[in-house]
């Protein structure tokens, strides 16, 4: 599969690697950083607004938004407006995934990350390295689950919301919408959309605006 990617940062070096490890092949890069279409080896780099234009060339590419901030990632699928069909899943080959797992287009797995049984994660998310996402989950759009994050058994994560490295939150609880748990929290209770938390157990600290730099 031939594969671009949208976004040139430190987060597009490690789907990078996926993509080559999947055995496909990275084509092209979009950053706005490009202001004419050149080449770099054998990938072209290219300002976004070319996307559309390579796409009529070549309607077979695949894209994956290589942003690692939520909110920038979904207002970069905004701003394309693009069919879904048109982005594919990125899961590197150390991930261990349950048949019954459902993965949404234009999601990122990261080494040795777990996936188990009937768990459902949405579009545009993040996987991040060694985190566990236990048996139904429900995982929304545009989330990013930090290393070594841990989601026990029938959590809910709703759009947008960010797990700091290392948290872990309990069965049945659920985050709400473009909420933050902070590295290392214990989250032991639903918290409410666009609420920062932290602690141990935790808490919440702050009430987010579209505003902050969330994700």
């Amino acid at each position: 599969m031939d594969i671009a990617l949208i976004g040139y940062g430190g987060h597009s070096k490690v789907i990078f690697d996926i993509i080559t490890m999947q055995k496909n092949n990275v084509v092209g890069i979009f950053d706005d950083k490009h202001r004419s279409l050149k080449m770099k080896g054998n990938v072209f780099l290219a300002p976004i607004d070319y996307v559309h234009d390579v796409l009529k060339i070549n309607p077979n590419i695949r894209l994956v938004i290589s942003i690692g901030n939520n909110k920038i990632r979904k207002q970069m699928f905004e701003r394309l407006a693009l069919p879904i069909e048109y982005y594919t899943t990125c899961i590197h080959p150390s991930a261990c995934i349950s048949p019954s797992a459902m993965i949404g287009k234009g999601t990122v797995i990261m080494p040795q990350t777990v996936i188990n049984a009937d768990a459902v994660i949405g579009h545009h998310t993040i996987i991040n390295t060694g985190a566990v996402i236990e048996h139904d989950n429900e995982i929304g759009d545009y989330v990013h689950i930090s290393p070594r994050s841990t989601l026990t058994g029938s959590v809910k994560v709703e759009e947008g919301v960010h797990l700091g490295s290392a948290s872990v939150v309990i069965p049945q609880v659920t985050l709400g919408k473009w909420s933050v748990i902070g590295a290392g929290s214990t989250v032991i209770h639903s918290i409410p959309e666009r609420v920062m938390a932290v602690g141990l157990p935790a808490q919440a600290k702050k009430i987010l605006k579209w505003s902050d730099d969330i994700g």
